[in-house]
């Protein structure tokens, strides 16, 4: 079984959001990218004063991501990653466009990665993020 620790990040630099996370399994160890089989994410818009209603980003839904280029591993540390000295394995840049990314501004998104194990459990990762 996937799970994600507590520990992620998100920054938005040079028109790109950058978002990483910790991923371990049931048992406290990181994964690696042979644990993982896919990886697919959602952008999605959550009405503030309907927090329950939330609609995808279009452009954004359920897209394919290549397992290569978002796992690692090994733990990486530094650059945007400040949150502790263990570091990441998870790493995904969206590049911002905008008006479609995230095309409404001083709103709420939710970018939700799905994760499906090389033993066909699937896990997610949500990042929620306010655009100024």
């Amino acid at each position: 079984m996937i799970g994600s620790s507590e520990m992620n990040g998100a920054a938005i630099a040079s028109q790109s959001a950058i978002l990483m996370a910790r991923i371990v399994d049931a048992a406290g160890r990181s994964v690696e990218r042979s644990d993982i089989a896919s990886v697919r994410y959602l952008i999605l818009e959550i009405d503030a004063a309907q927090p329950d209603v939330a609609v995808v980003v279009t452009g954004h839904d359920r897209v394919r991501l290549d397992v290569d280029a978002v796992i690692y591993d090994a733990l990486e540390f530094g650059g945007l990653w400040s949150i502790d000295e263990l570091g990441y394995n998870f790493r995904h840049e969206i590049v911002v466009v905008p008006t479609a990314t995230f095309p409404k501004p001083h709103a709420h998104y939710q970018v939700v990665y799905e994760l499906v194990s090389a033993a066909g459990q699937t896990a997610s990762i949500r990042f929620t993020l306010r655009i100024s």
